[in-house]
């Protein structure tokens, strides 16, 4: 898989993606990303992107013309179309469903709006999709971009060293992890549940299916 990241600020999308699980498999070949400065599309001489919206209001929008060539550069890495999302405090919340969905393309373009946003015509004429990483506002899309771009990347194969890693995870079956222990057996008092120690493999993963539907439960609880 390929991705692209347009912003405004690369190297911070760059210092996270280059680090950990994703920048190992960014070395090994397992995906590309690459990150690109918007500015460097900027016809004005002082590189700025940025307008006054018509109508009014506070703050600064992101013109159309520098994030639309900066795409069309990007897209001549590409036999296939890829998938061109904008990161959006107005689009669908990114969900593990949707995030499994996003690991079918071979290629994502992810667009990091900044000030007040882009100007809607960019996103009309060619975003297929906005994605929102939950119901707040953040400074940039940068951040959303990166938590994107990691939740899709380590369901790639060969990313992570199986695939149990993720199936077995938070969300990925609708239902949370089980909590999870290790050494020492007691720590403040509190002890590792004594299932865990049996050894039986069935009463495991009994209590570990119990303690994930327990704890999806209460979670939803807090959000009704």
């Amino acid at each position: 898989m390929r991705i692209d990241i347009l912003t405004l600020f690369p190297e911070m999308c760059e210092a996270v993606l280059s680090e950990s699980i994703i920048g190992r498999a960014r070395k090994a070949n397992l995906v590309t990303i690459c990150c690109h400065n918007i500015r460097d599309y900027s016809e004005d001489k002082h590189r700025r992107v940025d307008d006054y919206p018509y109508g009014g209001g506070k703050g600064m929008l992101i013109k159309a013309e520098p994030v639309y060539e900066c795409v069309q550069s990007v897209l001549k890495n590409y036999d296939v179309k890829p998938k061109i999302i904008y990161m959006s405090a107005q689009g669908k919340r990114l969900t593990q469903h949707k995030v499994i969905e996003l690991t079918k393309f071979d290629g994502l373009i992810l667009i990091c709006g900044h000030y007040e946003g882009i100007d809607q015509r960019l996103i009309d004429e060619i975003v297929d999709e906005e994605i929102s990483i939950g119901d707040y506002v953040v400074t940039g899309g940068e951040m959303p971009a990166v938590i994107l771009a990691d939740a899709v990347c380590r369901l790639l194969p060969g990313v992570l060293s199986d695939e149990e890693c993720f199936k077995s995870e938070s969300h990925y079956n609708g239902v949370l992890e089980y909590p999870q222990y290790t050494r020492p057996e007691e720590w403040m008092g509190r002890k590792v549940p004594e299932v865990l120690l049996s050894g039986h493999h069935a009463n495991i993963k009994k209590w570990k299916e119990e303690q994930s539907i327990k704890k999806t439960k209460y979670i939803e609880s807090l959000d009704e």
